[in-house]
């Protein structure tokens, strides 16, 4: 993972995503925008991620999804699915930055992202195509708004940070016993070779502006030798971001916790294995033998 595997890896990672109440009724005015950005031709989706879309919404209908907790629904939403080809770079698009919507392929981070999004429209009772595409560009981009490369949520400690100031989880590495993480963010910046958006002068200074921004907040992980007993006080649905053993990388990896007797895995799009899976052994062991990762991080969906 220290080579040519977590260069793929940071695809979804690096390259470096309002009020809390998921229950809450859209406004007239949310519907009219909703609508007036589907009709951008870039965010109307491909036919096979609209039938995708709908397969979920069907789901959630007959399985009445809406009476779940919210962490229940998230863990189903996201064995839907299971099975679903991992494909790094997903949202590198030509031309230039705009919503990337693929429900075919899947990352680590967009598959977090396009659960979260579908969970939240069919909890907030506007389950439309429209409604998808705000919720998805709200969770990707700072502040909920896209406005260029550089306001994507590349690093995931300050995606976590941002869909927290915007009510939609809650950041509980600090309760579960987290410690200071004082290592520096600059990974894009020191290898801005390796993002083609980096080539421009102007995007590579507000990535650095905003790797400075970073390191000036607190941030906090569990480390990978107390793990044991934050992971007893997981939920089902609860947002995992390994931490990174690599030098200027937050966050290595991203899934789903999910509870079973026996523990509680990582429900993820990992790179190694090819497609959407529950992890073979517990989070704690399998953090543990993962030699570029050294703890976690834990967000609570609200």
């Amino acid at each position: 993972m220290r080579t040519g595997a977590w260069i793929l890896m940071i695809g979804g990672l690096a390259l470096a995503g309002c009020g809390g109440d998921e229950g809450a009724e859209l406004s007239d005015k949310t519907i009219e925008q909703n609508d007036a950005l589907a009709d951008n031709p870039a965010v109307r989706g491909r036919d096979i991620d609209r039938r995708i879309f709908e397969q979920k919404l069907e789901l959630a209908r007959t399985e009445r999804l809406d009476t779940l907790p919210f962490g229940a629904m998230i863990v189903r939403i996201g064995e839907s699915f299971l099975g679903t080809r991992y494909t790094p770079g997903t949202l590198e698009a030509e031309g230039p930055e705009h919503l990337v919507i693929n429900l075919e392929e899947l990352d680590c981070v967009t598959y977090i992202e396009n659960v979260l999004a579908l969970a939240r429209i069919v909890r907030a009772g506007e389950p439309t195509w429209p409604a998808f595409v705000k919720e998805l560009e709200r969770i990707r981009y700072r502040d909920g708004e896209l406005d260029g490369y550089a306001s994507r949520l590349h690093y995931f400690s300050e995606w976590i940070s941002d869909n927290e100031s915007l009510g939609l989880m809650r950041n509980i590495t600090r309760d579960l016993g987290g410690v200071r993480l004082t290592e520096a963010i600059d990974f894009m910046s020191t290898h801005a070779d390796l993002y083609r958006q980096l080539a421009d002068s102007a995007t590579l200074a507000q990535i650095r502006e905003m790797e400075a921004r970073l390191n000036e907040q607190e941030r906090w992980y569990i480390p990978e030798g107390d793990l044991s007993e934050a992971v007893s006080r997981l939920e089902n649905g609860d947002i995992i971001a390994a931490t990174s053993a690599i030098d200027g990388l937050d966050v290595a990896h991203t899934g789903f916790a999910v509870r079973r007797r026996d523990g509680v895995y990582l429900m993820h799009a990992p790179l190694v294995g090819k497609d959407v899976q529950l992890s073979e052994t517990p989070i704690d062991q399998r953090i543990r033998r993962i030699e570029a990762q050294d703890g976690i991080m834990v967000a609570r969906p609200l």
